[in-house]
């Protein structure tokens, strides 16, 4: 069974770099074929994909933030992590990793706030 857990700030300032990790166990994050994403939602609204990391370390990203978004990975620790810069209150959101590409894997989600 394969789970993940996000870990990382709750409160985050505006203009500074959101950073969460992504531990996941029961499986490697280096198994063909799979990618690990982090996806979010903000209060009142839907689901918004981020980006993601492929089992061989090459990454993409939403269009709409691949300008502020950065994920990389630590295979020793079979973790993934996300960094958002530049955050605003706008990026106030519960953020989830999961495993990607059928998303049936998921951490249970983070509340990150972005205030002063």
């Amino acid at each position: 069974q394969v789970q993940l857990q996000e870990s990382g700030p709750g409160l985050v300032k505006p203009s500074q770099t959101l950073s969460l990790t992504c531990t996941v166990s029961g499986g490697s994050i280096t198994t063909n074929y799979y990618y690990w994403s982090w996806i979010r939602q903000p209060p009142g609204k839907g689901l918004e994909w981020m980006g993601a990391i492929r089992y061989s370390g090459s990454t993409f990203y939403s269009p709409s933030l691949k300008s502020r978004t950065s994920i990389s990975r630590d295979t020793s620790k079979n973790q993934f992590t996300l960094q958002l810069s530049s955050v605003t209150p706008e990026d106030t959101a519960v953020y989830y990793c999961a495993r990607g590409s059928a998303y049936d894997y998921w951490g249970q989600g983070t509340q990150v706030t972005v205030s002063s």
